[in-house]
């Protein structure tokens, strides 16, 4: 039996070739050498358990045969074939194995209770081996998969670093990540994540917010249809950045992390997120706060001496005067006062500032300072 193990092999191996698709032409060359060592190996494994003391199970492999069958099954996965078409090899390469087995001891005269208590043992056996090709599949689809998302992840933290082009795509390359023509950052709860990563698209890119902001993450959604995005989004606290070439994705999440710490109004309807686009003037008023505040105190200046009742109605009247470019009826209506009321109101504020009310420059300064 020991001498006829290679014949065995390459019928094994044929055999596989034939009856399993996924093996068609991956068994030539060095690996169908690998493979064909491997069965060898197995089954030389059995036949030295088979013929030794009672004390060994011969259905327990030796430790190189499995060794053996768990680094093919680590080979299996990282040449990217499931455990399905590993399974089915197994399967085929034992029956054939097999039978070329059996064919020997009928030969020799081998009575067929033997025979039969035989062919149990051999299956037994390839079952271990076939589990231990199970296991080394697994642990390397595991590892693979923790590899690459510890890549995933660098690349996250680097589009929101805005590492230099050159770096991004570096970084791309090793999470296996093809990069697409814009990226959209979405900041919102971790809880609600869960949701718009199953219809968002594969390559969508998911990090804890850098900012540490507690149970906030940041996605990074590749050529997003922005109305769908919109409509996925569901609860409140959740904000939308522009779309943004992917190497810029940096610019995307800083306009969404600015809207959400302004604190802007969200849309009532159905609880949607804040989509930046909708606030892109107050997001350049409020893009600093100081400097708005030093403007709205320099604008109101001339009501400084006036008390603070006063000067509260008066810079009410002059931000809807200027919104509603001097409409009395406009500005009354916003004010819920009379007309008559808006125009002595007028009046003072003209007393007040003179002709600056008339002034391209104070008119663009007073409409950011108040509006």
């Amino acid at each position: 039996m020991r001498r006829g193990l290679p014949a065995v092999a390459e019928a094994a191996v044929t055999a596989i070739i034939a009856d399993v698709p996924s093996y068609a032409g991956a068994l030539s060359g060095q690996m169908g050498e690998n493979i064909r060592g491997a069965v060898q190996l197995a089954l030389g494994g059995f036949i030295n358990l088979a013929v030794a003391s009672t004390q060994v199970d011969p259905r327990q492999p030796t430790g190189p045969a499995r060794e053996g069958a768990y680094l093919l099954g680590r080979g299996e996965a990282r040449s990217g074939r499931s455990m399905e078409a590993l399974l089915a090899a197994y399967r085929v390469g034992s029956r054939e194995s097999w039978r070329q087995l059996a064919r020997f001891l009928v030969d020799q005269g081998v009575d067929a209770a033997t025979i039969a208590a035989f062919a149990e043992l051999v299956f037994a056996y390839m079952d271990q081996l076939s589990d231990a090709s199970v296991s080394g599949h697994s642990d390397e689809m595991a590892s693979s998969g923790r590899v690459r998302q510890q890549h995933l992840d660098e690349l996250a933290r680097a589009l929101l670093d805005g590492v230099a082009e050159e770096a991004l795509v570096a970084a791309a390359t090793r999470a296996q990540w093809e990069p697409p023509r814009t990226l959209t950052a979405v900041l919102m709860p971790d809880s609600q994540a869960g949701g718009v990563m199953r219809v968002a698209a594969q390559q969508t890119l998911r990090i804890e917010d850098p900012t540490g902001e507690e149970g906030r993450v940041v996605l990074l959604v590749p050529d997003a249809p922005r109305a769908l995005l919109l409509r996925t989004l569901q609860g409140p606290r959740a904000a939308v950045g522009p779309a943004r070439p992917w190497t810029e994705a940096r610019l995307s999440w800083e306009r969404a992390r600015r809207a959400l710490a302004l604190d802007l109004p969200e849309d009532p309807s159905a609880a949607a997120p804040l989509d930046t686009e909708a606030h892109l003037a107050a997001l350049v008023v409020h893009s600093d706060p100081e400097a708005l505040a030093d403007l709205r105190a320099r604008v109101l200046t001339p009501l400084d001496d006036l008390t603070a009742s006063a000067r509260a109605k008066l810079s009410e009247t002059l931000r809807a005067w200027l919104l509603h470019r001097g409409r009395r009826e406009a500005v009354a209506e916003a004010l819920f006062v009379h007309p008559q009321t808006v125009r002595y109101r007028v009046g003072q504020l003209r007393e007040a500032y003179g002709e600056l009310l008339d002034d391209p420059d104070f008119v663009r300064d007073a409409t950011i300072a108040l509006a």
